[in-house]
């Protein structure tokens, strides 16, 4: 039997996380960097990766930045070959990337549903499909999508008013998709030892958003609040390592119990 401590580590992994240098990227790429893995920090955004990744080591952590751009099927590509190279293959993989554009139902454009597509859907498919297949190969690996509140119920309008703030149409639509992909993926690539769940994130406080969509949100959740830098990071570590090794097609809210009334 293991300690219930050493469940939670990740000593000798490593992880590669898409979107790592973004707002929940950071924190989640700090957290399997804390727990032991070697984090690849992975976005279009190379200099932000970077800086990201150098924070990391600076706190003792091991970490690296690679390009990845998931509307680009090379792009990707060339980033699992990398990782591979040099780290010798990828034990967790975070799907945290997300490309946003276009806004409301009314307004939203088919390019814009087009170009999400390309890299929410079309990309995530490729990176999964190409990491998963080193995995099988490694005799096994966790895959950890982050998906949204909004991928499981429709949102609260009113909490918006009199903001700039807009919950677009394919958010939800590519996020809800992600949840059922999660459960596809767990019973597929189950037998080869490799888990697929998923963590649905409720919103993150950031030192920009209105006061009255902060207060709104805040009395729309039991727990009276946004999320915090800290809340992400339990749940990404849980998923990720031998503690939930029994855990596999399991989409966990992290929502402060938005969803739950």
């Amino acid at each position: 039997m293991t300690h219930i401590t050493d469940m939670f580590r990740l000593d000798g992994n490593v992880a590669l996380v898409s979107g790592g240098a973004g707002l929940y990227g950071r924190h989640i790429c700090r957290a399997l960097a804390e727990a032991g893995a070697h984090v690849v920090i992975a976005s279009r955004d190379l200099d932000a990766c970077d800086a990201a990744a150098a924070t990391l080591v600076a706190d003792g952590l091991a970490a690296t930045a690679t390009r990845l751009d998931q509307g680009d099927a090379d792009s990707i590509s060339e980033a699992c070959d990398t990782v591979t190279a040099e780290l010798g293959g990828i034990d967790i993989l975070i799907n945290n990337a997300v490309y946003r554009r276009g806004g409301a139902m009314l307004t939203v454009e088919s390019d814009d549903l087009r170009a999400t597509a390309e890299v929410n859907y079309v990309g995530l498919m490729q990176i999964t499909r190409r990491v998963a297949e080193q995995m099988v190969e490694r005799g096994g690996g966790s895959i950890v999508n982050v998906a949204s509140i909004y991928g499981v119920v429709g949102p609260q309008f009113a909490v918006y008013e009199g903001t700039d703030i807009v919950s677009p149409a394919f958010y939800a639509f590519e996020k809800g998709g992600m949840i059922n992909l999660t459960r596809h993926l767990a019973a597929y690539y189950g037998p080869s030892g490799i888990r697929v769940n998923c963590v649905s994130p409720g919103g993150l406080a950031t030192p920009d958003q209105p006061e009255s969509f902060v207060a709104a949100y805040s009395q729309r959740t039991p727990l009276g609040r946004l999320a915090g830098p800290d809340d992400i990071k339990g749940p990404i570590v849980f998923l990720s390592s031998p503690a939930a090794s029994y855990v596999n097609g399991v989409n966990l809210m992290v929502d402060g119990g938005w969803t739950a009334v």
